[in-house]
Order: C-alpha cells, then sequence, then structure tokens
C-alpha cells in the first residue's frame, strides 16, 4: 500500500507541476504569437489534467484504505465520507480535487483560451497541495507559514518543471523562434527560482527537523533528501554548462535538447524523492 501511495503522490506531483509552469512559463519563454506549440501545449495541458484528476482520486482512494486498515474500505461510500470531512486531509483533497475538476471541464470549454483563469485555477490546485504531507505537521501561525513557504517552493519547484517541459517542446520543433533568446529568458528567471528553491527548502529542512540537516546522513528521510539535493546539484549543473554556451546553441541543438531532456527527468526524479519523502517521519532534532 505504501509504494502505491508513493508512486500516486509522484505521478500527482509531477502532472500538477508541470502544467502549472508550462503556463506560467509560456508569456515568459515566447512574448508573441506561437500557434504550433499553442496548439501542442494545449492537447497535452488536457492529458495531464486528466491525469492528475485520475491520480487525484487514486490518492484519496489510498489515504483511505491506509486509514482503515483495509483495501476494501476505499470503496466505501461511509468511510470515503468520514475521510473527506473529518480529517485534515480530506477537506483540503476535496478542494483539490474541485479545483482539478473545474479545470478540466473549463479545457474541455470555449473559455479554455482565457489564460488568467487556467493559471488562477493551476495556482489554486497547486497551492492546495502544500498542506499535505509534512506541511500539516505544525498548528497556530507556525503551520500557517510552513504552508505558505511550502506554497513558495511547489511554485519554484512547478515554475522550472515545467518550463523545462515547454522548453523540450520548443527544441523539438524550434518553428522559427530564436533559440538563444529564448534560453536567455529561461535562464534569467532561472535564477530566482533556483534561490527561491533554496532558501524555501532550507527553511523547510530547520522546521521539519530541528537542525540545518537530519542525521543519520545515509539512513531514512536525511538519505532520500541527500538524494534530492544531488539530484537538484546535478540540474543545475547542467543548466550552467548550457548557459555558458548560448552563443552557439544554434548550432548544437541535437545536444541541448539532450541536455535539457536529461535536465527535465532529474527534475521529474526530485519529485519522486519527495513523494517518497512525504511518507516518511523527518527525524525532529531534540
Amino acid at each position: 500500500m505504501s509504494d502505491a501511495l508513493v508512486l500516486g503522490r509522484f505521478l500527482h506531483f509531477t502532472v500538477v507541476l508541470m502544467l502549472f509552469g508550462a503556463w506560467i512559463f509560456r508569456p515568459l519563454l515566447l512574448s508573441g504569437e506561437a500557434v504550433n506549440l499553442d496548439r501542442r501545449l494545449a492537447r497535452v495541458s488536457v492529458w495531464l489534467t486528466a491525469v492528475a484528476l485520475v491520480s487525484g482520486v487514486g490518492w484519496l482512494l489510498l489515504i483511505t484504505a491506509s486509514m482503515a486498515g483495509a483495501w476494501d474500505a476505499a470503496f466505501d461510500p461511509s468511510t470515503l465520507g468520514l475521510v473527506l470531512s473529518n480529517t485534515f486531509f480530506g477537506q483540503v483533497w476535496s478542494a483539490h480535487l474541485l479545483f482539478n475538476g473545474v479545470l478540466m471541464a473549463l479545457l474541455l470549454s470555449p473559455w479554455r483560451p482565457n489564460a488568467p483563469l487556467r493559471i488562477g485555477l493551476a495556482s489554486l490546485l497547486l497551492a492546495t497541495l502544500a498542506p499535505v504531507g509534512h506541511g500539516a505537521m505544525l498548528d497556530g501561525l507556525s503551520g500557517q507559514l510552513l504552508i505558505l513557504n511550502q506554497i513558495i517552493h511547489l511554485t519554484c519547484v512547478g515554475i522550472w518543471l515545467g518550463g523545462l517541459m515547454l522548453l523540450v517542446m520548443i527544441l523539438r520543433h524550434p518553428d522559427g523562434h530564436s533559440l538563444s533568446a529564448v534560453l536567455r529568458r529561461f535562464s534569467g528567471v532561472g535564477y530566482a527560482l533556483v534561490a527561491g528553491l533554496v532558501i524555501t527548502g532550507l527553511i523547510n529542512v530547520r522546521v521539519l527537523t530541528g537542525a540545518f540537516w537530519p542525521t543519520p546522513l545515509l539512513s531514512g528521510f536525511a538519505l532520500i533528501l541527500l538524494i534530492k539535493v544531488l539530484l537538484v546539484a546535478v540540474m543545475l549543473g547542467l543548466a550552467l554548462f548550457n548557459r555558458l554556451r548560448i552563443k552557439d546553441c544554434e548550432q548544437r541543438v541535437g545536444m541541448l535538447k539532450t541536455s535539457v531532456i536529461l535536465e527535465w527527468l532529474l527534475g521529474m526524479g526530485a519529485v519522486a524523492a519527495v513523494s517518497l519523502l512525504g511518507t516518511l517521519p523527518p527525524m525532529i532534532a531534540s
């Protein structure tokens, strides 16, 4: 059951983050019209939203089964009702699934080109991920600040991961776009994203563990956290390499595309580590 929950968390986090980030990054990377890119992004967005809805429902069923200690409880309406109404997770997840359903309906309606509405719903979808897991550990003002910090952290992750997905789409079909200009815009936003990730990540670790780094280093929560940090470090290395080679990017599109895809996959690996972290108890320092 725990393995299925980790997989469900990973799938749901990944699609929600990419959906949000791609829509945020679209006007930042390309300020003008890009009909072909927008058409491809619209198709991908429908699929991502559908997967988010299915995996979100699956997450609810797995949590219900875990709380009840039996698989069949996941499909018992009364047990599901108790989880949704009497638990903090259930109350947050009810709103989360509602936002997901409304977003799905929007993308299938004539109002789907409305970017502010799409981004607004995607933002609510991302924000309601923050209280799930360790974000709900603390009560009162401390808990609210931790959730706010988690929202900022997820925002930075989402914009980076979704931006990489959009960059891969552009590199596969450049359509006459200036790749050097696109990469400069991506790098310019990237500095702020990295700063936000590092600061909010350190705050999360300090609050959740009571230390600047949990110990023992090579076991449990600390080991998975270390793996996540190493994956992000390699991502930063690839991003820096591409930033230093912007001038000749038009001559090495194949290598650039491979590098960006690798960076994107590493980002999904980091999300997988986070999905596992969310099911592990942080080691609180005495």
